[in-house]
């Protein structure tokens, strides 16, 4: 059938363009650009609007799937229906005729002994109350809708396509919904007149959805079924997940089942059809019509629902996102086998190509920033790269590169892949790999497309670097929000979720992974500077300058400045202001200090990022208000205080609940090359497994390895023991991440 209708296809011309057919295909699809889908159509499964006793309709979810298309079609979607369910609405029908017009005898018979139901004639009496039912629904909404009933003839024979197309463009054109179905009154049984089945028979409405949706060249078909969509293994099975992107280009391994209790189809058929339909051009979703009151709407809105079936056109994603993270996983593996040396060998040329390349990775970093003009000036420093931080870049992956340590009874290992999203910052790239290869671990990268240039001229650096040890999918690139959405529900195939970015992110990479994985970060970087009465005037313009305004951009960058109250009438706090605004920063009072002085109103909230040229600069009493304060108002980031007085050093220091506590010294220094990490992941907020900036050892986790001589717990235990537990460390516990190693030893205990 396919290919006698792509012969009508080319007769047809007018109509149906092959070209544009073709070049409809091989366009990549993602999720979220079926919110312009124009055309849909909509494929209602057998077991999605029949009851559960199969005669008759389940009308709950009915009502709600018209209140779905009526949405779409009062704000302009054409949308198109292709129902089942004629069967069983006229088997309810039949059932009561039968049950009226049989004898008392025929009644009595045994059930193997009565005669089955035709389906046709079921069809034939379904019909006409199924278009009912339809039309009392629409007509709610001020929706007209018509009935088209197809068979075979209607795209193979000469003349079929075209009064078809006709009709539908016709209804459309009218504002009225078209409700499709196969005319089962005319099609041949199952399994007889197999010579006709091609001609005059559609083998489902799967086919038949499929057909109408290359036909009519539609933007998006929905198969809506009583599964999720397409899975690994049986859906009932705890260790099979469901499959959120299919790229026929690139097939999976697809589990199917029996067809449902009414339908005709079956998974394994919606697959086919589904393929056949993105072939046509036209991406399809495969999802559950049977839960939940708006399947239809959250498609087209772009959500994670069901399985997207679609081309992946000429991307440079040519694997689905179960892939890659089984790519990445691997790769870890290769890397665990790897020598020290070969992975400093690694780190090495990677650094040599940052300098090596440095035109070529500032061209491409050239092409985002042009594409960038409506950045903000924040944001767009964050994007900037130059020679100087791609030097920096390189020297802090030749930090990395160091000796090996030694292997102990208890060692590091890798954690085993790690997914990066990260916004604007190109040079994060190189750093996050950098600290993937030499702690031996996968790394899937998500960058902000603001800069797609810079990120995808960096990664070919880095897997030109890989290659010559390792696959280079050991560390990916990912390019759309789509695959984001699906690795985040890839419990056991990803090990930790790292967003590196502001707390919006943040935030929707905890709401997109609901606790499947875990996920390290912070969602804001409100840093603050205590300046006491003790501090040293000079020390303290140099330190507030250069944690303001060195990188404001920056999340360790001075957001609130505290002051106390004794300095108020001094120069110290005058000269202070006055050089903060001397370096375009505009400062904003806070609540007590807007009662002190003659000030504008006073900032609306504490604890506020900036990300720019602006401050929050607020009055406290002393070093317990202080401490107070930075508790009750900051992220928990980096926190400073200015003073000579090592007391009240020391009450701040124990008394600030932050990752990374100062004295006498800049927020800025917070990050991890410069606390000789070499690079950084990120840095956490939290306080389980990793804190403050995170470099290696965020990276890593233990395990533990016994070597014996055939001991057994009863040579320890019980009356006949002949040893007993004596822990006796051989080597003190190497935790500060000096070795490379990816079994980096931690300690050793011996027992006799």
């Amino acid at each position: 059938m396919w290919r006698r209708l792509v012969q009508i296809r080319r007769k047809f011309s007018t109509k149906l363009v092959v070209d544009d057919v073709v070049s409809r295909a091989k366009r990549p699809m993602r999720r979220a650009q079926l919110s312009s889908a124009n055309r849909i159509i909509v494929k209602l499964g057998s077991a999605v609007i029949t009851r559960e006793d199969e005669c008759g309709l389940a009308l709950g979810r009915l009502a709600s799937i018209v209140e779905q298309v009526s949405w779409l079609h009062n704000n302009g979607k054409e949308v198109v229906l292709v129902t089942s369910g004629a069967v069983a609405f006229g088997k309810q029908r039949m059932k009561h005729e039968k049950l009226l017009s049989q004898s008392m005898r025929s009644a009595l018979l045994p059930n193997s002994e009565r005669r089955d139901l035709e389906p046709r004639a079921c069809a034939a009496a379904g019909q006409a109350g199924l278009m009912a039912l339809y039309e009392s629904m629409f007509a709610q909404y001020g929706i007209s809708c018509a009935q088209v009933l197809l068979t075979g003839y209607d795209f193979l024979a000469p003349e079929g396509p075209q009064n078809f197309l006709q009709t539908l463009d016709c209804l459309l054109g009218m504002k009225v919904v078209p409700i499709l179905n196969g005319n089962d009154v005319h099609s041949p049984p199952p399994q007889r007149n197999s010579d006709l089945q091609d001609v005059v028979s559609i083998p489902d409405n799967d086919c038949l959805s499929s057909l109408v949706a290359i036909s009519t060249r539609a933007d998006l078909l929905i198969f809506l079924s009583d599964v999720d969509g397409l899975f690994t293994g049986h859906p009932s099975d705890s260790k099979s997940r469901l499959i959120r992107t299919y790229y026929p280009e690139h097939p999976m391994q697809v589990s199917f089942w029996g067809k449902s209790r009414v339908g005709l189809g079956g998974m394994e058929n919606k697959l086919n059809s589904a393929v056949k339909a993105v072939e046509g051009g036209t991406p399809v979703v495969i999802a559950n019509g049977t839960k939940g009151e708006g399947t239809i709407l959250d498609i087209v809105r772009g959500r994670p629902v069901g399985t997207l079936v679609a081309s992946n056109g000429h991307s440079e994603l040519t694997v689905s996102a179960e892939q890659l993270a089984d790519q990445a996983r691997s790769g870890s593996r290769a890397l665990q086998g790897l020598s020290s040396e070969q992975r400093a060998s690694v780190l090495h040329h990677l650094a040599s190509l940052l300098v090596e390349r440095e035109e070529e990775i500032l061209a491409a970093n050239q092409r985002d920033l042009d594409s960038a003009s409506d950045l903000s000036g924040p944001l767009r420093a964050r994007l900037s790269l130059s020679p100087q931080r791609l030097a920096s870049l390189a020297d802090g992956l030749r930090q990395l590169a160091v000796g090996e340590g030694l292997e102990l009874v208890k060692r590091k290992v890798p954690l085993g892949v790690v997914l990066v999203v990260f916004e604007s910052r190109p040079d994060c790239l190189p750093q996050l790999a950098g600290l993937a290869i030499a702690t031996g671990n996968g790394l899937l990268l998500k960058g902000g497309s603001e800069a797609l240039h810079s990120n995808r001229c960096l990664h070919s650096l880095v897997q030109e670097a890989l290659q010559t040890v390792v696959p280079a999918g050991t560390v990916a690139l990912v390019d759309s929000r789509e695959e984001i959405s699906e690795l985040l529900t890839l419990e056991g195939k990803i090990d930790l979720a790292i967003p590196r970015g502001g707390q919006d992110l943040v935030r929707a990479v905890m709401e997109m992974s609901s606790g499947r994985l875990p996920v390290l970060g912070h969602t804001e970087g409100v840093c603050h500077v205590f300046l006491d009465q003790h501090a040293d005037l000079e020390k303290a313009l140099r330190i507030v300058l250069d944690s303001k305004c060195s990188y404001p951009a920056a999340c360790n960058a001075l957001e609130s400045l505290l002051v106390h109250s004794d300095l108020l009438d001094t120069p110290a706090f005058t000269a202070l202001t006055s050089s903060l605004k001397h370096n375009g920063v505009t400062v904003y009072p806070g609540p007590t200090l807007a009662t002190l002085l003659p000030v504008p109103s006073p900032v609306a909230t504490l604890g506020t990022e900036y990300g720019g040229l602006e401050v929050t600069v607020e009055v406290v009493r002393s070093v317990e208000e202080a401490v107070e304060h930075v508790n009750s108002y900051g992220s928990g980031h980096t926190d400073c205080i200015i003073t000579e007085d090592a007391e009240a050093a020391r009450q701040f220091l124990s008394g600030v609940d932050s990752a990374c506590v100062f004295h006498n010294a800049s927020t800025r220094f917070s990050d991890g090359y410069r606390f000789g990490l070499g690079a950084e992941v990120g840095i956490s907020t939290g306080r389980i497994h990793a804190r403050g900036p995170v470099g290696k050892e965020g990276l890593m986790t233990s395990q533990w390895v016994l070597q014996g001589q055939g001991h057994t717990v009863a040579d320890f235990e019980g009356p006949a023991s002949t040893h007993h537990y004596s822990h006796v460390s051989l080597k003190p516990s190497v935790d500060r991440g000096s070795a490379t190693n990816h079994r980096e030893p931690l300690e050793n205990t011996v027992m006799n």
